[in-house]
């Protein structure tokens, strides 16, 4: 019997980055409570997620702020709850 294949299993995930408007991942943590200030970067819809996690990055050639990095952002109501 061969392998089943199970697309999207994981849905709770995201696998599309959108860009966090934050110079740092420490300034991203210190927002914590607060709303995401982001950039949607899909063609095909939006990737933000009011309840569940997002993946971000800040790319300082697009938002000529910071230094590069990339987060997973679990948000709640629309709030950051955690950054990792």
């Amino acid at each position: 019997m061969a392998p089943r294949i199970v697309w999207g299993a994981n849905k709770e995930k995201s696998t599309m980055t959108m860009i966090a408007n934050y110079p740092s991942k420490k300034a991203l943590k210190a927002e914590i409570g607060n709303r995401l200030d982001y950039i949607e970067t899909s063609f095909f819809g939006p990737q933000y997620k009011s309840n569940g996690m997002v993946l971000v990055a800040n790319r300082p050639h697009i938002t000529g702020q910071g230094r590069e990095f990339f987060a997973e952002v679990t948000m709640r109501n629309d709030i950051i709850w955690s950054v990792k």
